[in-house]
């Protein structure tokens, strides 16, 4: 396949749009991250330039190797792909409403479990939708790859797609790399505290993503029970100690952003009752870090483009270490590599905090 990859540092939404795609001249999906203005001059801009390609944007913060300062990065997949994007609307009250569409575009795409991905911005309630999309992807073998909209510029998260903007939506792109694999990573910087217990969620609020009670104790007294800390420093302390569900010999991150009245902790993802949770510490991530370069370098010696999504807490641990330059030289070394800062990620069938997520396309 073949793909280009652009920048620009402008403070106008249109003249960023021309600097960005300055290379392109036909495209058959064009993918925009931005911090500038309104979508819908960007929806705009692109049916104008590009009137045949599919399109897929939404606002927030993006990576490249050599920073995280431009208002506005581009890719358009010239060639060697096939795409079909799409949107499920009214994730909040009925996100199984449009999942015949996605049927419809797997159908027409054709896709191979080796060779295609689901990527997608989400705006919101973010487990039922990795529920719902995987109701068909899964029949395919195709992975679900992508993030929460993160602007902190805006209240309301949205997404363009193909010259539509939406909010409760999931905009989403089937891209099947017709002249080689696209390989899929995830990376997790916390493991299980030393001797960690582990705990049953005896309560918990689902609409509200807040764990109640861990072991039937309010469930911030049990984390201040096992770290030490006085509950009014637990939400300060999520990049050094998130909370984790354990599925089988897996750690999902789940990060807590606030302190309730009544001892409960409210997260940006949902625990279930009866979920297993053990309280995370943060592992050498420079070391994990360079286990994940080497493997994605085994696994792909030529890679045309290297796409990933991390955490806002991610984000601003490294930053916090002073780490997030060499970290985003280190991704660079890999082959052209953009990257989105999101809410969440959504990665296969789950939705997790604090994680790193790739895809690499040959």
């Amino acid at each position: 396949m073949k793909a280009k990859l652009g920048s620009s540092h402008q403070q106008e939404l249109t003249a960023a749009l021309a600097e960005a795609l300055a290379d392109v001249r036909q495209a058959t999906f064009i993918l925009v991250q931005t911090t500038l203005g309104d979508l819908k001059q960007v929806a705009t801009y692109l049916q104008t330039n590009f009137p045949g390609a599919a399109s897929l944007a939404t606002s927030g913060q993006s990576y490249l190797a050599t920073g995280a300062g431009q208002t506005l990065v581009a890719v358009a997949f010239e060639a060697g792909v096939a795409v079909e994007t799409g949107v499920l609307t009214k994730l909040a009250t009925a996100p199984l409403r449009d999942l015949y569409t996605l049927e419809q575009k797997l159908q027409a795409i054709k896709p191979n479990q080796q060779n295609t991905i689901c990527l997608e911005y989400c705006t919101n309630d973010e487990e039922v939708t990795v529920s719902s999309m995987n109701v068909a992807l899964e029949k395919y073998g195709v992975t679900l790859l992508g993030g929460s909209v993160f602007d902190e510029q805006k209240c309301t998260g949205e997404v363009l797609v193909d010259g539509q903007v939406y909010q409760d939506a999931c905009g989403f792109a089937l891209i099947k790399n017709l002249d080689g694999k696209i390989n899929t990573y995830s990376e997790n910087i916390y493991e299980p505290v030393s001797n960690a217990s582990r705990h049953i969620a005896t309560k918990v609020d689902l609409k509200t993503k807040t764990l109640v009670e861990l072991d039937n104790q309010p469930a911030a007294e049990v984390y201040s029970q096992e770290t030490g800390l006085p509950a009014q420093q637990i939400i300060e302390n999520v990049l050094n100690q998130p909370l984790g569900r354990l599925v089988g010999d897996n750690y999902y991150i789940f990060s807590m952003h606030e302190l309730a009245a009544n001892g409960a902790l409210v997260n940006y993802k949902r625990v279930n009752k009866n979920d297993t949770v053990a309280i995370l510490q943060l592992a050498d991530y420079q070391t994990i870090n360079r286990q994940t370069l080497e493997r994605i370098k085994r696994d792909n010696p030529r890679p045309e483009l290297i796409l990933s999504f991390n955490c806002i807490f991610r984000h601003q641990l490294f930053q916090k270490e002073g780490y997030l330059p060499t970290y985003l030289r280190q991704m660079g070394t890999l082959g052209p590599y953009l990257g989105y800062v999101c809410g969440g990620e959504q990665y296969g069938k789950q939705h997790v905090n604090q994680t790193m997520i790739c895809a690499v396309f040959e």
